[in-house]
């Protein structure tokens, strides 16, 4: 597919691509920029690609469904977990708008200079990819976040990110061993969270 059919595809073939704010996004952050040189003739295929350390580029489709769910609106601060090649760090960037803040971490070192050379490219002065600790959950230090996106699969919710996650905030997250449920958890109070699932993905574990 070329970069048109690409976007067709996720609006009219799966249906994922939904929102107009949404497709902007999809349509000025360009999966190209985030793919290892090998894999540039497949950046606009539907399918997850190796971006070095045993990790990926998550599948377009995922990718849009998980934004969909997280619902990012303008000027929020949003925490990018698992950032790896930087495109969903991009894509939320471009969604939170010039007054919205964005977080990105990244545990592993190869990863986390790759994807900040990618989102160099863009030049956003509101996104961030900054490395993740190994004996720390998240960011505690940059919270409360009102969305947090997690691209790697956890075998419980963790609750440190919950933490992290302000009031009327939305964190989504894969939850799960070999096949992970799609999990979006509402925070509607301090102690009470609206949580949906949608079964059938498979992420890489999450790390920290």
């Amino acid at each position: 597919m070329n970069r048109e059919e690409f976007l067709k595809h996720l609006k009219h073939g799966t249906r994922v691509l939904r929102g107009v704010r949404l497709e902007e996004a999809f349509r000025v952050v360009d999966r190209k920029d985030f793919v290892a040189s090998d894999y540039e003739s497949e950046a606009y295929e539907d399918y997850p690609l190796f971006i070095g350390e045993g990790q990926t580029i998550s599948q377009p489709t995922t990718v849009a469904f998980m934004l969909e769910l997280l619902n990012v609106q303008l000027n929020e601060r949003v925490l990018d977990v698992g950032a790896g090649s930087g495109w969903t760090t991009a894509l939320l960037a471009k969604l939170v708008g010039e007054k919205g803040e964005v977080w990105g971490i990244e545990i592993r070192p190869e990863l986390l200079t790759f994807g900040q050379k990618n989102l160099k490219k863009y030049g956003f002065k509101n996104a961030y990819i900054v490395p993740a600790l190994p004996q720390v959950v998240g960011l505690p230090d940059k919270a409360p976040f009102k969305r947090i996106l997690v691209s790697a699969a956890a075998h419980k919710i963790p609750e440190k990110l919950i933490e992290q996650l302000a009031v009327n905030g939305t964190m989504v997250i894969p939850v799960g061993d070999s096949v992970q449920n799609l999990t979006s958890i509402e925070k509607l109070s301090d102690g009470e969270l609206l949580t949906r699932e949608y079964p059938g993905f498979a992420f890489v574990p999450f790390v920290r």
